[in-house]
């Protein structure tokens, strides 16, 4: 593992230590399984902006080198996606399939973060070389999904919060950002393809 990932690796970390020594000292307020929840699932949807922001941010002079963080900030955003689902199934649900099952009918923004999750799943599992050269082409598209995982999961913080929607709107407009770069981009590649 080279330097900038092992940096990369403990930075990634630090959000989870912190929440363990919070939930430790009982700094967490008086929900601290909503405040745990919330604080992995916010980190998860940080984290997937930041990966789709290297794309863009590489082709800045001096920052190429930023490709090869790609990944492991993906399987981070997986790995605080898995401890924001599993706040909600074991420490909030109780493992209760038929509160669980409920709650996925009754409650939009509980099933916009189950989807985006699935999508995610496929993602992380296919992130390997391996993957890569197994899938050839169909791995980027595929990996497109990512765009349609971000949406459902930003759609799931602005239907679960109730009064201020700001943070999830800004998350949206960060989203649409890079959307529409991927977009240009893509009519780019298929223009140089066709001249």
């Amino acid at each position: 593992m080279t330097t900038i990932k092992k940096i990369l690796f403990a930075l990634g970390m630090l959000p989870l230590i912190w929440l363990i020594d919070a939930a430790w000292h009982d700094l967490l307020g008086a929900n601290p399984i909503e405040r745990a929840i919330r604080f992995t699932g916010d980190w998860a949807l940080w984290l997937l902006l930041i990966s789709l922001s290297v794309t863009p941010l590489r082709q800045l002079p001096g920052l190429s080198g930023l490709i090869r963080v790609r990944r492991m900030l993906g399987l981070f955003c997986f790995f605080y996606a898995i401890l924001h689902l599993m706040g909600y199934v074991a420490l909030d649900r109780y493992f209760d399939w038929n509160v669980l099952m409920k709650d996925l009918i009754k409650r939009p923004y509980i099933l916009m973060g189950a989807s985006a999750f699935l999508l995610l799943l496929p993602l992380a599992v296919t992130s390997t070389n391996g993957w890569m050269k197994r899938l050839g082409r169909n791995w980027k598209r595929l990996h497109r999904l990512v765009y349609v995982a971000a949406t459902l999961a930003i759609v799931h913080y602005w239907l679960m919060v109730k009064a201020d929607r700001l943070l999830p709107a800004v998350h949206g407009v960060a989203l649409a950002i890079l959307m529409a770069w991927r977009m240009a981009q893509t009519a780019n590649e298929r223009q140089s393809m066709h001249a």
